[in-house]
């Protein structure tokens, strides 16, 4: 007799315990702020950047990043894109700044067939497939031009004639990796 009041009671528990819950109703949270952020309209009004110390000069949410300030990571380059600027280029002779002993160029070979070898050629005679296909005419071979690092990294900022720019494509070490690149195939043509 103890087994079943044992039995019925510990239903009767369960089933009251059950018919409490509703799936319609969210559960409790225990610091919902942690969970749920204060938005902001990105132009919107706002107090986020008013303190003591600095005044939000427009009270804007969205704001300028300081005068003077570089993205994390990013090395500014101090030519600029002009004929004038591409001579000086030459000039200088700029050097990599990556060690030729450690610069991997089985990664420029990469780099160079993936953004380059469609028109300057696997070998850079200047026939790569767009060329022999008469898409890109006038593409030179690195054997009839005079270029060094600096000046294939200038080209490959700012682009040259009908070359655009592959800053956008590669970064700064893969620039100078594809200038080293070059600058090996120039001296097996």
């Amino acid at each position: 007799m103890k087994s079943i009041f044992k039995i019925s009671f510990v239903l009767a528990l369960i089933l009251s315990l059950s018919s409490c819950k509703d799936s319609n109703s969210p559960n409790y949270q225990y610091m919902p702020n942690m969970y749920e952020s204060v938005a902001y309209e990105t132009y919107s009004e706002s107090n986020a950047f008013n303190s003591i110390n600095a005044k939000s000069e427009n009270g804007k949410e969205g704001q300028l990043p300081p005068v003077g300030t570089i993205k994390r990571g990013y090395v500014p380059y101090e030519y600029a894109n002009t004929p004038e600027s591409y001579v000086a280029v030459k000039a200088a002779n700029l050097k990599s700044p990556i060690d030729p002993t450690k610069a991997d160029m089985k990664k420029a070979q990469e780099l160079f067939e993936i953004y380059c070898a469609i028109c300057h050629g696997n070998a850079g005679d200047g026939k790569g497939k767009l060329v022999t296909q008469g898409k890109f005419l006038g593409v030179p071979s690195y054997a009839d031009r005079i270029i060094n690092e600096g000046s294939i990294n200038h080209v490959i900022n700012f682009g040259l004639n009908s070359m655009g720019s592959y800053a956008n494509q590669l970064n700064q070490d893969e620039r100078w990796l594809v200038a080293a690149y070059v600058m090996k195939l120039k001296s097996e043509l």
